[in-house]
């Protein structure tokens, strides 16, 4: 979940300081958001517009938010029927916030959120155990993250065959993804470029 630049207004938010989710069975739920500058969930038009591209291929999937933020996009697929997401906060301010969220959300619902704290490349760096259905990546804008990310969860085997990427970044920023990843939807908004992808088998050719 990105940080905008300081000087960038902190927009979207429903309510001062609060996240709202908009879909599934925590649908209206306002969770508070670390006081940190930038920090800001993606649109409800834009999260809208993802989960119903994802709707049919959510429930019981095991996912990653590889840049949490405020959980947006993680906790809205918890809602919706994801059955284990891992969602990834370098900052430990922000990254104890989702720990709180996660308690009591995890009781109310039939999925389980684990929150890890860490620098996203790094954690990258280790072989995936196995990999994840859907993989949200919203990294901070002008970070240059969102290249080197994909990259990883590729290589490393976070995603396989079969699993989705959803990637969001600023509307011009040159992106190099996986050859094998496919592109299945693209929009944009304001200043936001949301693509989302599916991972075809590789060709070791």
């Amino acid at each position: 979940m990105r940080r905008t630049s300081y000087k960038q207004k902190k927009t979207h938010r429903s309510g001062s300081g609060q996240l709202r989710i908009i879909g599934g069975t925590l649908r209206g739920r306002k969770l508070s958001i670390a006081d940190l500058p930038g920090l800001r969930p993606s649109t409800d038009r834009v999260r809208e517009t993802l989960f119903n591209w994802l709707q049919f291929e959510l429930p019981d999937q095991h996912c990653l938010d590889l840049f949490a933020g405020t959980g947006a996009l993680g906790f809205e697929a918890l809602s919706r029927g994801a059955r284990h997401v891992t969602l990834l906060e370098q900052s430990k301010a922000a990254a104890a916030m989702l720990s709180a969220h996660s308690e009591k959300l995890n009781q109310e619902c039939k999925g389980h959120a684990e929150i890890v704290c860490a620098d996203a490349l790094q954690w990258l760096q280790n072989q995936a155990a196995e990999p994840f259905d859907i993989v949200f990546v919203d990294p901070p804008f002008h970070s240059d993250l969102a290249g080197p990310s994909c990259q990883l969860l590729q290589q490393k085997r976070y995603v396989d065959e079969g699993s989705w990427v959803y990637l969001e970044t600023e509307k011009r920023w040159p992106l190099t993804v996986p050859s094998n990843w496919l592109l299945q939807r693209e929009k944009v908004a304001g200043q936001v470029c949301y693509r989302l992808f599916t991972v075809a088998k590789e060709d070791h050719a």
